[in-house]
């Protein structure tokens, strides 16, 4: 089977993004790297190409001369994936699906909720793909969550939990490093810094999981070192359209904290608990039962479980396997699309540009409740409402 051709702009020497979506898109090798604009700096971004082994004339100075010479090619990219600052995210999706090009990009997808909108407008029309990269929904024990949730071992969904706090901006003194200061800046980020950042993280992962999307929420948001401009740390209350009721917390001051994004569901009959860091174990309680550890990897787990299951038991997952799992499940999508015949159910998981709208449609609900002291505002896109 031929490989299918993979794209990157972005992801240059020293990003820290760009080996994890190399890894990832190389692991199975269903995807050959075959063109790349890699940095804001023309000649440092094809130098860097040619290094990883891009054909010369593949290695491009920048994302539009990139789109010039593949729209031309018979052995044009098949996937581009967009891992660039957030606000060029927008402008480079559009104009790849506007020419047929299937798209992963890296969230937030847009920069505003009209722009997400139009994204999606624009993902329809062409008929390809625009995926988001939560790529932490890729975790084969998250799939499984996903899973118990839909064959109602959990029963109905009564409450889930959410967190993805760690400490890293917990120092004052950084306020004058350009790495963090850029974050908690409206004219660099936007109107939310942590929840853009983490929030929308733990919130797409609690909406994939229970198969709910967001309806409304409140919440509290506070600069907690005072020379920020937008929010270290949020709590967000929210409803969901299945009437499960969600919480969520994410912060970066929170000392001792690492990465922690953390997740937990419970229904009528039992509740799950997984953490980012210990990706290995589930924990499930079945109602008037004992607590079970449900390891990666064992025997009798779900399909969307043992599809994305890349190492034996007990040993450790990590990051860049999750990214392959969603290249992985975007393969499939491709060759289904081009063979003209149904998906495997079990790689239908990716995150669509749909969800990036609704995560960015969240990010502007989060800042309006977090400035009216967390009053309820609508959390839906206008185009979903």
């Amino acid at each position: 089977m031929a490989k299918l051709k993979w794209g990157m702009i972005g992801g240059g020497e020293g990003s820290q993004i760009g080996p994890a979506h190399r890894l990832g898109a190389g692991l199975d090798g269903l995807f050959e790297f075959a063109a790349g604009a890699l940095d804001h700096r023309p000649e440092a971004g094809r130098d860097y190409g040619r290094r990883l082994g891009l054909a010369a004339d593949r290695s491009y100075g920048d994302w539009q001369e990139m789109l010039e010479g593949e729209k031309g090619r018979d052995d044009r990219i098949d996937l581009v994936t967009v891992a660039t600052p957030n606000a060029t995210h927008y402008a480079m999706t559009k104009a790849y699906l506007e020419a047929g090009f299937h798209v992963l990009c890296e969230k937030p997808m847009t920069m505003t909720v009209e722009e997400g909108e139009e994204i999606v407008r624009v993902a329809r029309a062409s008929g390809c793909i625009c995926a988001v990269n939560y790529g932490y929904t890729g975790y084969s024990l998250v799939r499984h969550m996903r899973a118990m949730v839909a064959r109602g071992d959990l029963g109905a969904i009564r409450l889930v939990k959410a967190e993805f706090a760690h400490g890293h901006h917990a120092d004052a003194a950084d306020a004058d490093n350009p790495r963090v200061r850029w974050r908690y800046d409206p004219a660099q980020a936007g109107v939310s810094a942590q929840f853009a950042d983490c929030g929308i993280h733990a919130l797409h992962m609690a909406s994939f999981v229970v198969n709910q999307n967001v309806t409304k929420l409140s919440a509290d948001t506070v600069s907690c070192i005072s020379s920020r401009v937008l929010e270290d740390d949020a709590m967000v209350n929210f409803r969901m359209d299945g009437g499960t009721v969600g919480r969520l917390w994410t912060s970066s001051v929170a000392i001792g904290r690492q990465h922690g994004l953390t997740l937990q569901v419970f229904g009528e009959k039992g509740g799950l608990r997984w953490a980012q860091e210990q990706p290995n174990q589930l924990y499930w309680m079945p109602l008037g039962g004992r607590l079970q550890v449900i390891e990666r990897g064992e025997a009798g787990l779900s399909p969307e479980a043992d599809r994305t299951t890349r190492v034996t038991i007990g040993h450790a997952e990590g990051m860049p396997l999750a990214f392959a799992n969603i290249y992985k499940d975007l393969a499939e999508a491709i060759r289904a699309r081009n063979e003209a015949r149904d998906i495997d159910p079990a790689a239908d998981l990716y995150p669509r540009a749909e969800d990036g709208l609704r995560s960015m449609a969240a990010v502007f609900a989060v800042a309006e409740s977090g400035k009216r002291d967390g009053a309820w505002v609508d959390a839906r896109p206008p185009m979903f409402r």
